[in-house]
């Protein structure tokens, strides 16, 4: 897949093909989204830090090839999602990109070329009222709209690698441990953040930051560390469900 560690809700990714799939319809899931109930950690695209900060809090992860890339924290614990209800409504005003394209997904294939992919498990293919994804063996309107979303989902994922690797680049991430505690008592640890280092922020040179300012990347950076308020958003939700 074009990136790591994908979330538990992907069980069985295949290529959609228009004659295997010529007959397959979708519709949204009658679990809503219920296949991100167990998903505590989500990654966004930079593009997404707008949005998402005002809900979320956004911190940095660091994958297995080095990369570092920003996530958006929806639980305290493994498993925990607390932005989907009982009735596996989404809760929060935003919904996150890498959520709102499942059940689709992309792979990377030979010289550059994407494939479009699905999970098979999904419960919203093919039933009564669900969309057609082909018709007289080619791509629908619906289809063309999954493949364009796709595809800028993928220009925006590569433009926040690049962001990820300027800030690993300019050494502006440093790693926090921090203790969310319960009125009940209950406490949870959140151990290995990273996040953007405020002091060596402020010692860069002007020239480097004017050039994060022109670039964008001067506001994406504040837009994260304004989002950290948003584990008080996670305590308030967290304290509701103990309740």
């Amino acid at each position: 897949m074009e990136q790591q560690n994908m979330p538990l809700f992907y069980q069985n990714p295949v290529a959609l093909n228009k004659e295997a799939h010529a007959d397959m319809t979708v519709s949204p899931s009658p679990e809503g989204y219920r296949f991100a109930e167990s998903t505590r950690a989500i990654m966004i695209a930079a593009v997404e830090f707008f949005d998402a900060g005002r809900q979320f809090p956004i911190i940095f992860n660091a994958s297995s090839d080095g990369d570092i890339f920003p996530v958006a924290l929806l639980g305290f614990e493994e498993n925990e999602n607390l932005f989907v209800d009982s009735e596996g409504a989404w809760t929060a005003q935003y919904i996150p990109a890498y959520i709102r394209r499942y059940p689709f997904i992309t792979t990377d294939g030979a010289e550059g070329q994407t494939t479009v992919c699905f999970d098979e498990a999904f419960d919203g293919f093919n039933l009564e009222g669900g969309l057609p994804l082909f018709e007289d063996g080619e791509p629908t309107e619906k289809t063309r709209e999954i493949q364009a979303f796709l595809q800028d989902y993928l220009v925006q994922i590569r433009q926040t690698r690049e962001f990820g690797a300027m800030l690993l680049k300019q050494g502006l991430l440093k790693q926090i441990d921090a203790q969310a505690n319960m009125e009940s008592g209950k406490s949870y640890a959140l151990n290995g953040m990273l996040v953007v280092d405020e002091q060596k922020l402020t010692q860069m040179a002007d020239a480097d930051l004017v050039k994060l300012f022109r670039n964008g990347s001067l506001a994406l950076v504040y837009s994260h560390l304004l989002s950290l308020r948003n584990f008080n958003t996670l305590i308030n939700l967290k304290a509701k469900l103990e309740a």
